[in-house]
């Protein structure tokens, strides 16, 4: 072959393009919701078009498609039919504050969306994050969540203090009969959390990572973090009830957490919502860092 022919069929040569990441087409769709090309409301392509036109596999355009559901630009993400970008943030309906019952489920599962999913969690018990975490670990399960990675970070009362509340109406607690109660109800709430989670690296080989600590007062708040971009609070409102404890009933002050308001702060969705997310961030990790300690989930001493 001479080398004029040669020199042609190089320039024939079809070249390639290095294939493109999932999070580098999460970056270009995030850009064209937010810029307005892509309207709420509008239906996206469908996951088979945006393969094409990406030059990426389905498998890339479903991982990022769930970011963009995780950071709530996306509703409706599924391998049925295409998405729908979400309505804008505001006063409406997407930001209305529900109990944390309601609203805690839908937020955690969209959360398990995203590749590596971090929760922190400031609370009494942890009782509403274990139940909350039953549907994404339902769908793992199921075949149809796989994150890679998990991070879950709990700060919880310490068992040393004298709580706030519980606490008996009429002041004391002979016998420590509401403490106990409260801190049986704590350790076996992270234990069962602690372990449905590990058990996903046994069972689906996902890197798993739970930590709790103790803290040295009552949180007056519930406070949960999700992926670095959402802040969900709630006020613990307490109630005067009565309950059997031991052999007679009590009426005890207390805050019935799965009934707390929960309001939702997403980055993203002007200064007040961005600034209180990473406000939430920063206090979170201060307590964590400082003032906190390990904390066993066990009824020893």
């Amino acid at each position: 072959m001479s080398p004029d022919q040669a020199s042609v069929n190089e320039r024939k040569r079809p070249t390639t393009t290095p294939q493109r990441s999932h999070q580098e087409v999460a970056d270009e769709l995030r850009d064209r919701i937010r810029s307005g090309r892509l309207r709420p409301g509008q239906r996206m392509p469908t996951q088979a078009e945006l393969a094409v036109e990406f030059g990426v596999e389905r498998g890339a355009v479903r991982q990022a498609l769930r970011i963009l559901q995780s950071e709530q630009l996306l509703a409706n993400v599924s391998k049925g039919s295409p998405a729908t970008v979400a309505g804008p943030s505001g006063p409406s309906l997407d930001v209305r504050p529900e109990p944390t019952m309601v609203g805690l489920a839908p937020r955690i599962a969209a959360a398990f969306q995203a590749p590596h999913v971090e929760i922190d969690a400031l609370c009494l018990t942890s009782i509403s994050l274990t139940m909350a975490i039953g549907e994404p670990l339902r769908q793992i399960h199921a075949g149809g969540l796989k994150p890679a990675k998990v991070d879950v970070r709990v700060l919880l009362p310490s068992r040393d203090i004298d709580l706030a509340f519980p606490a008996p109406v009429e002041g004391g607690d002979e016998g420590g009969h509401v403490h106990r109660r409260w801190l049986d109800q704590r350790n076996a709430q992270g234990q069962v959390l602690r372990h449905n989670l590990r058990m996903l690296r046994t069972t689906h080989g996902i890197d798993v990572r739970v930590e709790f600590r103790a803290l040295p007062f009552t949180p007056p708040v519930k406070l949960y973090l999700l992926n670095g971009s959402e802040a969900l609070f709630a006020y613990y409102t307490l109630t005067q009830r009565r309950e059997e404890i031991g052999q007679e009933y009590l009426e005890m002050w207390d805050a019935q957490g799965t009934q707390s308001m929960l309001f939702p702060f997403h980055s993203g969705d002007g200064l007040r919502d961005t600034t209180f997310v990473e406000q939430s961030h920063l206090w979170f990790n201060a307590l964590w860092e400082t003032i906190s300690q390990d904390l066993k989930l066990n009824p020893g001493p």
